[in-house]
């Protein structure tokens, strides 16, 4: 399966770099494109396993597809790559390279970074993974809170490994994948600023900023900058909700639900107000941050709770999550005993 994959990707993105770059960016480069967004969509439809086949769907079907979309119209949101293995790490894995960055914390006073490295992380991944051993015993909330730390740890893990993998190959700062999530002060400090970075950055340049500038052309003047900027929020989310649900179809290949897009579409709506509350007080009303984080990251893990989570838990789908874990962490340890 590793063979055939690695083969795929270096034809596909062989031809996106050596033949699709020579076509004039625009429409006619994106023709040439498609063949591959095909490809990389329906990829993840041959494999059994669902782990794999959810990263699978996050790393090719949406972030590698967007990063092509990005690519036919020549609005790449990094420096251009300076080689065939360059461009192949910055389109199929989700890295970013580093840039200047403005502090993420809203409110300075906060902490800005919890002692947590890589192994501190994996360590208390397994612990998470093998409390579930005794679920028969949790009650079904603690149950789903544990889930999301374990989505918050596995994600910052492989993501984690994606950095270091690209950095000690090609010798490039890259930036972190989530930025604390558990500090979050408010909806926009979360999905804006902490959370999954490299989803955030992909949405932004290909949904958030053309849907505001499309309706802002379309409204004309600038008075209609806020509608604008409502409505290219309110598209991002849509779209990753929609994305979302690609993904669970991916995994489960049940019939969706759409729980997980009304997810999306109730936090972008709740980021919408968000805004309009911190216009009208213009930042004169702020919550203090003891109260405001945890206000902020009990309705994100309360929403999850109540829809994102349901529709992959109804059908075992964690639990086989869960033992692919495991088993990959027994055939670890093997690894290191005999070496």
């Amino acid at each position: 399966m590793i063979k055939v994959w690695f083969s795929i990707l270096a034809l596909s993105l062989s031809y996106c770099y050596f033949i699709a770059s020579k076509i004039p960016k625009g429409v006619f480069r994106l023709f040439s494109l498609l063949p591959i967004i095909y490809l990389f969509t329906i990829l993840p439809l041959y494999l059994s396993s669902p782990f794999l086949t959810g990263l699978s769907g996050l790393v090719l079907t949406w972030l590698a597809n967007f990063k092509l979309l990005l690519f036919a119209f020549d609005h790449q949101n990094h420096p251009p790559p300076n080689s065939f293995l360059h461009f192949i790490f910055l389109t199929c894995l989700p890295i970013k390279i580093k840039q200047n960055n403005k502090p993420s914390s809203e409110n300075p006073k906060i902490p800005s970074k919890l002692a947590l490295n890589y192994p501190t992380k994996v360590v208390l991944l397994t612990a998470f993974v093998c409390s579930l051993d005794y679920r028969a015993n949790l009650h079904p909330r603690i149950l789903l809170v544990i889930y999301c730390l374990i989505l918050y740890l596995l994600l910052d893990v492989v993501f984690g490994v994606c950095n270091y993998a690209t950095r000690a190959l090609l010798g490039i700062e890259l930036e972190s994948p989530s930025d604390e999530p558990y500090f979050s002060t408010s909806l926009q400090d979360f999905w804006g600023r902490r959370w999954n970075l490299m989803v955030t950055n992909v949405l932004r340049f290909t949904v958030y900023k053309p849907v505001r500038s499309c309706v802002g052309n379309a409204l004309g003047g600038r008075r209609w900058d806020p509608l604008a900027a409502v409505m290219g929020l309110l598209s991002t989310f849509l779209v990753s909700g929609l994305m979302h649900e690609l993904i669970f179809y991916y995994v489960t290949r049940g019939t969706p639900t759409w729980e997980v897009t009304w997810f999306f579409v109730l936090h972008g709506a709740c980021l919408a107000v968000e805004f309009g509350l911190k216009s009208l007080t213009t930042g004169k009303f702020r919550l203090h941050w003891a109260v405001s984080g945890p206000l902020t990251v009990g309705f994100v893990v309360a929403t999850a709770m109540w829809l994102f989570f349901p529709p992959v838990v109804r059908p075992g789908i964690d639990v086989k999550v869960i033992e692919e874990y495991k088993i990959f962490i027994d055939s670890m340890k093997r690894i290191l005993y005999q070496s």
